[in-house]
C-alpha cells in the first residue's frame, strides 16, 4: 500500500517532531487572524470558543494527511471537504476560493519557516516536495487556481496576502481570546515565536516588532534538543490540557 507522502520525504521530518508543528502552529494564528474570511469561522462559534483546539484541529488534520497510507489519507481530504460543505450549506453561502487557497499556502509557509528556524535551511528541491504534497491536498479539496510549481506560487502568496489579509475586530478578538485561553505569560511568548516566523506583511498589519526576545533563545532550544530537555521546555510552554496532544505529535522518522 503506498503512502500520500513518501517515505524519505522532508514533509515527513518536518511533520514528525512536535517543537516544528508548534511554530506552524503559532504562525498560522497570527494569520488566521488577519484572513478577511475569518468571519466564516465565528459562524460555528467554534473558533472564538476554543481558538488553540479549533487550530490544533486544522494542524492534526494536515498531519495525519502525511503520514496516512495513500487510500486513508483520500478519505481525510474528503472529510475535510464535507465539513466545510455542511458549514456554506448552514450559511446559505459558498466559501470562497481564495479562502481555500489561504489556509492552503499557510501551511506551505509555515512549513518552511518553522523547520528552518529550528532545523536547517530547505534546498529548492525540498521546498518544491513541500509545496507539492499540499498541492495535492488542494487538488484532492478541488480547490481552484493552484500554481503548478514552488517557484509559480511564490508571486501568488504575496499577492493573496496583499489581497486577502486586513486588521479586523475579529483579529483583536482572537488575540484576546489567545491570551485568554493561554495565560499572559504563553500568550507573550507566542508572540515571540509568531515575530520568528511571520511573513513582513502578516508582521505588518499585527504592527509587530522586528526583533523577537526569543531570537538568541532559538541555539539554545536547539541544545536542548540535542541534551534531551526539549520536553521540559515545552511543558513550560504549553497548557498543560495539550500536553498529550503535543507528545502525540512526535513521530520517530
Amino acid at each position: 500500500m503506498s503512502n500520500f507522502v513518501k517515505q524519505d520525504s522532508i514533509v515527513r521530518k518536518i511533520w514528525g517532531k512536535s517543537d516544528t508543528i508548534l511554530f506552524i502552529f503559532a504562525g498560522a494564528a497570527a494569520e488566521f487572524a488577519l484572513n478577511k474570511a475569518v468571519d466564516w469561522l465565528y459562524f460555528t462559534s467554534k473558533l472564538p470558543s476554543d481558538p488553540l483546539g479549533r487550530l490544533f484541529s486544522t494542524v492534526t488534520y494536515a498531519r495525519q494527511i502525511v503520514f496516512a497510507p495513500k487510500d486513508e489519507a483520500e478519505r481525510a481530504i474528503d472529510r475535510i471537504a464535507s465539513i466545510h460543505a455542511g458549514v456554506e450549506k448552514a450559511r446559505g453561502a459558498r466559501i470562497p476560493d481564495w479562502a481555500y487557497r489561504d489556509v492552503l499556502f499557510m501551511l506551505i509557509h509555515y512549513s518552511i519557516a518553522a523547520y528552518e528556524l529550528l532545523e536547517e535551511k530547505l534546498s529548492p528541491e525540498e521546498k518544491e516536495e513541500v509545496y507539492n504534497v499540499f498541492l495535492r491536498v488542494g487538488q484532492g479539496m478541488k480547490i481552484p487556481g493552484l500554481p503548478p510549481s514552488y517557484e509559480d506560487w511564490l508571486p501568488v502568496r504575496q499577492a493573496h496576502m496583499h489581497n486577502d489579509l486586513a486588521r479586523s475586530r475579529y483579529t483583536e478578538d482572537l488575540f484576546r481570546q489567545y491570551k485568554k485561553h493561554l495565560g499572559l505569560v504563553r500568550y507573550a511568548l507566542l508572540v515571540e515565536a509568531q515575530i520568528l516566523v511571520v511573513p513582513k506583511p502578516v508582521s505588518r498589519l499585527l504592527q509587530f516588532r522586528k526583533f523577537s526576545f526569543l531570537s538568541p533563545l532559538v541555539p539554545l532550544y536547539k541544545l536542548s534538543k540535542w541534551l534531551k530537555l526539549d520536553a521540559f521546555v515545552k511543558l513550560l510552554l504549553l497548557p498543560q490540557a495539550y500536553k498529550k496532544q503535543i507528545d502525540a505529535l512526535d513521530v520517530a522518522t
